[in-house]
């Protein structure tokens, strides 16, 4: 049986294969074909529905992906300020930008509060974040 390797910053990133590889890119090939069919077909009836409906299905791939990454940016946000409060007694400084936020939440607590103040004072970017995280918390519920 094999084992799942812990995440770190090179082994963060997450792709969900049905979507990532399959879905997206069978819409654009659809996509594609449809724009073939309607000029080749003259813009006929027919290649403007097809072509219609390839739109709304890029539209559908497109949305689906954006409100599950809005939602799951917003959890990540209220997550950390509550681990935040919980070891501080106080909310997560104001000047932490979202991106800020989602980068510190691979923080384990040890590094999570030093992370936080150097972020907010010198706006430290969220790879740089990443890449000063010692021990690595994983988010293995991401979407």
């Amino acid at each position: 049986m094999s084992q799942i390797k812990p995440q770190s910053y090179d082994r963060h990133k997450k792709f969900a294969p049905l979507y990532h590889f399959m879905l997206t890119p069978l819409t654009l090939i659809l996509f594609i074909a449809s724009i073939v069919y309607l000029i080749r077909e003259d813009f006929s009836y027919s290649s403007l529905l097809i072509f219609g409906l390839s739109c709304c299905v890029v539209i559908l791939v497109v949305l689906v992906r954006l409100f599950a990454t809005q939602l799951q940016d917003r959890l990540i946000r209220q997550e950390e300020n509550f681990r935040h409060v919980q070891l501080t007694g106080k909310p997560l400084d104001s000047r932490l930008s979202l991106q800020q936020i989602i980068a510190l939440r691979f923080a384990e607590d040890e590094s999570f509060l030093r992370l936080c103040e150097e972020a907010a004072k010198t706006g430290m970017e969220p790879q740089k974040i990443k890449q000063a995280i010692p021990h690595w918390r994983a988010d293995n519920h991401r979407v």
